[in-house]
């Protein structure tokens, strides 16, 4: 308990620097460009990207690199461990330098063959100038897994503060220099994005060096363990490309019924992605090393006690975010992104798709976690053919929603497709360990939904009562509209939990205790 929660909150804290950071660079981004048009463009166009980071850098090949890695470290030393990581780094460099290759051409292709209205014309120039970032940030991804299976998870995390702090960056100093209207603006921005995609690589290098990695170029079509890695990862790549395929589809779907659509719900999931960063990646990326090396072991009543805990911590961190971020939307999207180009009816546009979208992140977590108990297990095709079914079910959600509700049907049909992911990975973890105890669940998992439940109506009335005692509306207005609330909601839960004698509220209640102690 102790190990897991202090290198998850390490992590965690690493991760709530990055996030703080991507929601200031989210803020930034919001009063330049708004929910229009070009937002929409830009944020489509940099999705791109990120689907090859996760489908090349990380994902299937980080979830079947670090057993692997772990294995060779412990089979045959440190010698042969770092020489599978300049195989697995080289045979990336290759993947990702023919998927750039192989996305310009496609977009200068479409660019100068097509007659393109202006929206579609903008994307594919945005694409074509962001491409090299897919082989920065992959091979960052696997940099950084490298250091969580050497037990560094703080500064790996760190490294995306690197990212976001130049992306913020380029809006002041990059961005000005391509012209005065923001259609010319934007691709500053684009261009910032590459160059904070060097940063957040050359950052993992200090500490990589200092474990005793030596970058070398080796030839991966003649190394065995890489040849190994392609077999495990093939069935996990193919769940991860549907994934990917879905997104691009659903939001082919969004880009074009409206203008705002795709930038409102962005601008919902990364708020969403806040709480799920700060303690469910960093939970789950600190479990896959634990896990694997229980499995390695064949400690699979350890295996089994650690997943269990780990699910708890989750259901108890992320509950309280939901049902927070469902009653304060509103206010939190007012505070955050209101002003300049970001105006009134774009805060409506987006908190309408924060509240359907966040209902799911639990599930959303949850799905992260048990997958990677089955990575640690070997086996990446159960959570891969789950994966598939959820993600089609996502697209029939999404054809059928967006049209009528737009950013709300998107996120509708996340949170949907979450919870059949989460009913159909859940069954078959209890079909692989069928005495794992989850009764023991059960009673602590109800008191921690009643407790977040009664948390968010208590929040929810102080909002509005606030609401009704402010004449003038000011900054410090906004503040209290927004902390007051959530601070005496969560206090509210906290106690609440720990009364009520929730494990994890006591694992973390002790855990922080001891560090008063210490200090």
């Amino acid at each position: 308990m102790s190990k897991m929660l202090k290198s998850s909150g390490a992590m965690g804290a690493a991760t709530l620097l990055s996030r703080l950071l991507g929601m200031v660079r989210e803020m930034v981004y919001a009063r330049f460009m708004g929910d229009g048009l070009v937002a929409s463009a830009f944020f489509y166009a940099f999705q791109i990207p990120n689907l090859f980071r996760r489908l090349l850098g990380e994902g299937a090949l980080t979830a079947a690199f670090i057993p692997m890695f772990k294995e060779k470290e412990m089979q045959e030393g440190e010698k042969a461990m770092w020489y599978v990581a300049n195989a697995t780094v080289s045979a990336l460099i290759i993947a990702c330098s023919i998927a750039v290759t192989l996305i310009i051409i496609f977009s200068t292709a479409m660019i100068e063959g097509v007659n393109l209205g202006l929206k579609t014309q903008l994307f594919f120039g945005l694409l074509r100038i962001m491409a090299p970032y897919v082989l920065m940030v992959c091979v960052a991804a696997v940099l950084m897994g490298i250091l969580n299976a050497r037990g560094h998870f703080f500064i790996p995390a760190l490294g995306a503060t690197m990212l976001n702090v130049v992306m913020i960056a380029a809006v002041f100093l990059i961005a000005p220099r391509f012209g005065t209207h923001l259609e010319d603006k934007i691709y500053g921005l684009a261009v910032g994005i590459l160059i904070a995609g060097v940063a957040q690589t050359l950052f993992q290098f200090p500490l990589l060096f200092k474990e005793g990695f030596r970058p070398r170029w080796i030839n991966p079509w003649k190394n065995e363990t890489v040849h190994k890695l392609m077999v495990r990862i093939l069935p996990g790549i193919v769940g991860v490309a549907a994934f990917q395929l879905n997104i691009i589809l659903t939001n082919a779907i969004a880009f074009g019924e409206a203008p705002h659509v795709v930038a409102s719900f962005n601008y919902a999931v990364r708020l969403m992605e806040l709480p799920q960063g700060i303690f469910g990646v960093s939970l789950a990326t600190f479990m896959l090393p634990m896990l694997s090396g229980l499995a390695a072991e064949k400690k699979y009543g350890e295996f089994q006690s650690g997943l269990r805990q780990g699910m708890g911590y989750l259901i108890y961190a992320n509950w309280i975010a939901t049902t927070m971020t469902f009653v304060m939307a509103t206010p939190i999207i007012r505070l955050l992104f209101e002003g300049n180009e970001f105006n009134v009816n774009s805060t409506a546009r987006a908190s309408l798709a924060l509240k359907c979208l966040i209902p799911g992140l639990v599930a959303f977590s949850l799905v992260n976690i048990i997958a990677r108990a089955f990575f640690a297990l070997g086996d990446v095709k159960t959570p891969m053919r789950i994966a598939v079914f959820s993600l089609s079910c996502n697209l029939i959600f999404a054809f059928f929603l967006i049209p009528a509700y737009q950013q709300a049907g998107m996120g509708i049909a996340n949170a949907l497709s979450s919870g059949v992911n989460l009913g159909l990975i859940f069954y078959a973890i209890r079909r692989k360990f069928p005495n794992m105890k989850v009764k023991e669940m059960i009673q602590p998992t109800l008191t921690v939904l009643g407790s977040g439940i009664l948390a968010a109506f208590l929040a929810w009335a102080l909002w509005k009562w606030i609401v009704s005692m402010i004449e003038t509306p000011s900054v410090w207005t906004q503040l209290t509209e927004v902390f007051a609330p959530l601070i005496l909601g969560t206090g509210f839960y906290a106690v609440l939990t720990y009364w009520s004698g929730v494990p994890a509220a006591r694992d973390i209640w002790k855990l922080l205790k001891q560090k008063l102690d210490r200090n």
